[in-house]
């Protein structure tokens, strides 16, 4: 195992699949104690059992991020543990069905901005608070590269969320610098992850429609994305602060 992270602890959101679980088995393949994070006890249970199966240490907890008290409680379980929150990576979020702006339900606008913006607003909050007791650490949060702008339609809840998180990182990275704390953000492209699929899509079919905007011609493998994402969370990215750092083939150039 490479030991760049070990003797931290790890707290990762939407820790039960996709790019959530990638930076899990990763972050504990390089020495960290990683805690697991969601609301399927399920799916977190076994992202600590493939952990474990590597020879890693981890362990799960129950999170709704939209829940304050939900958020507080799970990192008091962290700390309790672990005895610190060393590393963040606020990584939960949904990909709304996409559809016209007009033509958005509200339930749909609201699920959006709670879980991709709200969310991690929360988890920023109370991640902040412990890091500060435990002399600073890391949180690497996760944008879009169409928070900045669309690049299409039928995305405008999504977009907006991941505006806000953009932004609403760069404000906190200068509030907290001072306190130890570096904030920053990935903001993906296009990856072979299941959020990437419309309904009853083909994997040929998702290809077709995505790859087309991308100069390296294909969608991202998680790992490109977690790579990032471990960087930023390392001692390497020590004076990189308020970052957005835009993993895409291109599509944003």
């Amino acid at each position: 195992m490479n030991s760049r992270f070990e003797g931290k602890v790890v707290f990762i959101t939407g820790a039960g699949s996709g790019l959530g679980r990638r930076s899990a088995l990763s972050f504990a393949t390089e020495g960290a104690t990683v805690v697991a994070a969601g609301r399927d006890d399920e799916k977190t249970a076994r992202t600590v059992e493939m952990i474990e199966e590597n020879g890693g240490e981890a362990s799960a907890v129950n999170v709704d991020v939209t829940d304050s008290a939900s958020v507080s409680d799970g990192l008091e379980t962290v700390v309790r543990r672990h005895g610190s929150l060393d590393i963040a990576h606020n990584n939960a979020g949904v990909f709304p069905e996409p559809g016209a702006f007009a033509d958005t339900a509200e339930s749909t606008w609201h699920s959006a901005i709670a879980v991709n913006l709200t969310g991690v607003a929360l988890c920023m909050k109370h991640e902040i608070n412990h890091m500060r007791e435990h002399g600073g650490g890391a949180v690497v949060n996760v944008g879009s590269n169409i928070g900045d702008h669309a690049r299409f339609g039928g995305v405008g809840p999504y977009v907006a969320s991941k505006a806000g998180v953009s932004n609403m990182s760069r404000s906190a990275a200068r509030d907290h610098i001072r306190d130890g704390i570096r904030i920053n953000v990935v903001s993906p492209g296009a990856s072979d992850t299941d959020m990437t699929f419309l309904p009853g899509e083909t994997a040929e079919q998702r290809s077709a429609r995505l790859t087309g905007g991308i100069p390296a011609g294909r969608l991202a493998d998680p790992g490109e994305i977690v790579a990032a994402v471990l960087w930023l969370a390392s001692e390497e990215a020590s004076f990189v602060v308020g970052h957005d750092l835009v993993v895409d083939g291109g599509a944003s150039a």
